[in-house]
């Protein structure tokens, strides 16, 4: 402790201020717990902006949950059968999934052969990731047969869904917990986009080789847009103008102009690495800038970076693992992270470096993913 001060005399003058000189030991522990407080501090609020990536493993019947700073699996949900579009409720407290009875199938697959299709595992799974752990799956909500991929609207209340078997896109209103209509949008519907102002809805067709924009309000179809063959997704940048549709087959990224409901051009996605069968776009992400697009390209094993205004691939980022697919991006945007079916793993790459930093494993074959930027709170 540091010496008291003296009293002052009887003259009313204040004493002259006494240094104090700690000595190196107590100088040392201050210092040592001054860094231990600021550690703690920071320790907390990483804590608090713990950053979480949810996994889809289709032959698992699980939603792993991956801790990226840990570069380890820290839950893993049982959700069902053939989990595969997954996506967080707009508030970020809730976590959808897309469960289907149907057997695995494919190109080249003999669906004759497959077993029969258990119609009572169709659904969308639902996971509340504010309640008390361990995290599970709370309830399933009805879909429309063999549900592959869906999105949200802006205000949490309905899920547009594509149902690849009946050539439709089913909508689940949640608060009645019902499928309340259902829309034609070609044969093998896939991807699942709403745009950012919430009005329109667009969904691929794989076999048709378009893209059906669906009024979200009236579920009317506005426009149906030719992109390459077999599109598996749709990426619409923040100003809601522009669109991008990896295609798998081509293998390309076709360019929308959503103003006009038109074809406005076309990216080649270039190889660099030999593979069997090359790039093969399947999802795609952009930027925080919104000047990137990252596109996986299957079983391409990449990544192809492209650049949204010049609208040209600038680089490939090889190694990625086997069929990346599920692709997202972290909430500071310094890494992206891509789901890898047959190498059963996901990937963490450093977007400034261009390079894979980790491979976690995952098992069960991964399909797809999505982040949560910020753990939710429980209701106190």
């Amino acid at each position: 402790m540091s010496p008291r001060p003296s009293r002052s005399r009887s003259s009313g003058l204040s004493p002259a201020p006494r240094l104090t000189i700690l000595p190196a030991l107590a100088l040392a522990a201050l210092l040592l717990t001054s860094g231990l407080a600021a550690r703690a501090a920071d320790g907390i609020a990483s804590h608090a902006a713990a950053e979480r990536i949810y996994v889809t493993a289709e032959d698992g019947g699980e939603v792993a949950v991956v801790d990226p700073e840990s570069a380890s699996v820290v839950a893993r949900i049982a959700v069902g059968k053939r989990p595969r579009g997954i996506r967080l409720a707009p508030d970020g407290r809730t976590l959808y999934v897309a469960l289907s009875g149907s057997p695995k199938g494919g190109p080249g697959v003999d669906e004759s052969k497959l077993p029969p299709a258990d119609r009572a595992a169709d659904g969308i799974g639902v996971i509340d990731l504010a309640g008390e752990p361990p995290l599970k799956l709370a309830r399933v909500y009805p879909s429309g047969q063999d549900p592959e991929s869906f999105d949200l609207s802006h205000d949490g209340r309905r899920i547009f869904i594509s149902n690849e078997e009946t050539a439709e896109m089913s909508v689940l209103d949640l608060p009645t917990g019902q499928v309340v209509a259902r829309v034609p949008v070609g044969r093998e519907p896939e991807g699942v986009t709403v745009g950012p102002d919430g009005k329109v809805v667009y969904v691929t067709s794989e076999e048709e080789s378009v893209v059906v924009a669906v009024d979200t309000a009236s579920l009317v179809p506005l426009a149906r847009i030719e992109v390459g063959p077999r599109p598996r997704n749709v990426i619409v940048t923040a100003d809601g103008r522009t669109a991008f549709v990896p295609n798998e087959m081509q293998p390309s990224v076709t360019v929308l102009d959503l103003l006009t409901n038109r074809r406005a051009g076309q990216v080649a996605v270039l190889a660099k690495a030999k593979t069997v069968l090359g790039p093969r776009p399947m999802g795609g992400v952009l930027s925080r800038d919104g000047r990137t697009l990252f596109v996986s390209t299957g079983r391409g094993e990449s990544v192809a970076v492209i650049d949204v205004h010049t609208r040209k691939q600038t680089a490939i980022i090889d190694g990625v693992g086997a069929r990346p697919w599920g692709i997202g991006l972290s909430g500071d945007g310094r890494f992206l992270y891509t789901a890898n079916g047959p190498s059963n793993d996901l990937a963490v790459i450093e977007v400034a470096s261009r390079r894979v930093v980790k491979r976690i494993a995952i098992g069960g074959l991964p399909w797809g993913l999505a982040v949560s930027h910020r753990r939710p709170q429980r209701p106190r």
